[in-house]
């Protein structure tokens, strides 16, 4: 369901009511919220996507928030805490009920042996230390992050996901949702689960580059998931900036999205514009996520949303699907390849 009215996390002496009013509000699956269809991503609230300045960030959140997005994700992973840190800064000053938090559980350290853990033990840990690092006393969804990584689902259905809803019983989580790369190991998961799960967070495969959700959006609709669609930029791919150098895209990507990119320069037009209101025109996801660490990001992709885009840009746009993104890519099993060969070398 769509709306244009106030959603219930509307607050009257924190909101900018007419700004709040043009935004789009979704339901979230079988859940009680209703979320704004632009959604703000914690992974560039860190340096984990280059500089950083932690001022700029805090004055990001407290705009996006005031003109009605209402649906923030982060996690542990994101800087090493750092994300949740600075979201819990920004948060002191926001009340509680203006905004649903999503955070995550299972993924954590740079270093490959300590990357993921998705036990009992570690999954309890590090809600805490989440609650701690936002200054909340629950949020609102809690994932289990990038599921492939686990050495079989088990754990994460018999280990994790108990824990999570104990969690849930005292009150320090509401829903629960699972987040990955592969869609079918994510399909897998909501089956196995058998109605467990609330929400699943799919990254990077509504873009420019890659169309593969498409093909999943019934499954997880026909089991009342809330469908968060992230990372329409294909995680900084599909920017005129370009992706960090740990980006596990091949190179036959990298030069697709370069070359893109080339072209969009030579017409004064960003990438990533072009790629937000690209990765907007899904119908079934409630909510889009993206990252967006300055004001001037957060007016770009705000843009795209409300406004579309100009002339000059839909020609280029279009140019690029005919000529550049003509076929669907992506980088599934590089991540995995990599993380399994360091692992196996250290036994």
């Amino acid at each position: 369901m769509i709306s244009f009215d106030l959603p219930a996390t509307f607050t009257k002496d924190f909101h900018d009511e007419e700004a709040c009013r043009k935004m789009e509000y979704r339901q979230f699956g079988a859940t009680d919220m209703t979320v704004s269809k632009v959604a703000l991503g914690g992974g560039t609230l860190s340096t984990l996507f280059g500089e950083f300045d932690e001022a700029e960030a805090i004055a990001t959140i407290h705009k996006a928030l005031k003109v009605g997005i209402n649906y923030i994700d982060t996690a542990p992973y994101y800087g090493q805490g750092r994300s949740e840190e600075v979201l819990g800064k920004a948060l002191k000053t926001v009340p509680r009920s203006a905004y649903y938090l999503a955070t995550k559980v299972g993924r954590y350290e740079k270093t490959y042996d300590k990357m993921f853990d998705y036990s009992a033990k570690k999954t309890r840990e590090s809600v805490e230390k989440s609650l701690k690092l936002l200054g909340l006393d629950y949020v609102d969804v809690i994932q289990i992050h990038d599921i492939e990584f686990a050495k079989d689902l088990d754990i994460v259905l018999n280990e994790c996901l108990p824990e999570l809803e104990k969690l849930v019983k005292e009150g320090k989580a509401r829903y629960i949702g699972v987040s990955g790369y592969p869609l079918k190991v994510l399909k897998e998961c909501v089956e196995r689960a058998n109605g467990r799960l609330n929400v699943v967070l799919s990254y990077a495969r509504n873009t420019l580059l890659d169309d593969s959700l498409k093909s999943y959006l019934e499954f997880f609709q026909k089991q009342n998931l809330a469908i968060v669609c992230a990372a329409g930029h294909a995680v900084g791919l599909l920017t005129n900036r370009g992706a960090q150098p740990w980006h596990p895209a091949g190179d036959e990507i990298k030069q697709l999205c370069q070359k893109a990119a080339n072209i969009c320069k030579e017409s004064n037009i960003e990438l990533g514009k072009l790629a937000m209101y690209h990765f907007m025109q899904l119908d079934g996801p409630a909510t889009f996520l993206v990252g967006m660490q300055t004001r001037h990001l957060l007016d770009m992709n705000l843009s795209a949303h409300y406004s579309g885009l100009n002339k000059k840009e839909q020609e280029v746009l279009q140019l690029l699907k005919d000529t550049v993104f003509t076929k669907s890519l992506n980088w599934e099993g590089n991540e995995l390849e990599c993380y399994w060969a360091a692992m196996n070398k250290k036994k």
